[in-house]
């Protein structure tokens, strides 16, 4: 039997998040629904932030309400304080997410915190999650590189992703926010998380902007993580990370790892259906 790699999908979230097109309400349900069919179980498609800082998250509690939601799916919301939290339990998201930084001037952009402020807000998260049996996912940003501080200390990265795993995140995704990473130094900054969480509780979440990420992934497979963030039609990268465009696509890592041998479980003539509808949505046809 070939090995399982599952595929989380960011798309709707991460992706759509970076677009400066205002996308309506009516698309992104369209979007999520057909990622629905595609054998995905976990989609992240809604954000509790803020839309003064992030508004191509307006209408996350609609898409929510919209989406014909299929029983072996989780639908995932991002949330970065108790009010997001409230909100995103109110709208019926299945499981939360929270998002941390192992750079101190990434996370002060990008969060208007200190790592330790943010990991604060993340407790208490975490916390009334517990209390209402949600799981928690958690992100780790700039965990190579970030473009304020410079490399990355693969020892910090660890332990944001132990303080994360000791407030109850089931999981924690590892993010090369910029794309800096090379499969080396991958490999390096899992040989440091490795020693406070094991392999099957992590994913990683690649960006493609230097053209690495699926060697990244190979890197990543080798040392037992079997987990990996994509995003149909390569949409998105951060708003708070110049240069960080070019998550890696959905459809493109879905063939990378069959090829080798792998099952992901996808029905590729719906992720591709699903890549051409994200590249309207993008006002482009390429990928």
């Amino acid at each position: 039997m070939p090995q399982k790699i599952e595929l989380f999908e960011v798309g709707p979230r991460d992706g759509l998040q970076n677009e400066p097109r205002d996308i309506p309400v009516a698309e992104k349900i369209a979007l999520v629904d057909m990622l629905s069919t595609s054998g995905l179980h976990h989609i992240e498609c809604a954000s509790f932030v803020s839309p003064k800082w992030v508004p191509q998250m307006a209408g996350s509690a609609q898409v929510l309400a919209g989406i014909k939601r299929a029983g072996n799916v989780r639908y995932t919301a991002l949330t970065p304080n108790l009010r997001g939290f409230s909100d995103a339990i109110a709208a019926h998201a299945d499981e939360v997410a929270v998002f941390a930084s192992a750079s101190e001037g990434f996370s002060r952009a990008n969060l208007n915190a200190s790592i330790a402020q943010s990991l604060t807000r993340y407790r208490d998260i975490a916390q009334a999650a517990k209390a209402a049996n949600i799981p928690v996912r958690g992100y780790v940003s700039c965990v190579v590189a970030c473009p304020f501080d410079g490399p990355t200390d693969p020892a910090q990265v660890a332990y944001v992703v132990g303080q994360l795993r000791d407030m109850g995140c089931y999981a924690v995704s590892l993010g090369d926010t910029i794309g800096a990473g090379t499969p080396d130094s991958i490999q390096t900054m899992l040989g440091a998380v490795l020693d406070v969480a094991p392999a099957q509780v992590l994913a990683g979440h690649y960006h493609d902007t230097g053209g690495r990420a699926l060697a990244n992934i190979d890197a990543s497979i080798a040392l037992g993580l079997r987990v990996f963030d994509t995003s149909v039609g390569g949409l998105g990268g951060c708003p708070y990370a110049p240069g960080a465009s070019g998550n890696v696509a959905t459809e493109t890592t879905a063939r990378h790892l069959a090829a080798q041998g792998f099952d992901t479980g996808l029905d590729l003539a719906v992720i591709d259906a699903a890549a051409k509808l994200a590249r309207t949505m993008r006002g482009t046809n390429d990928v």
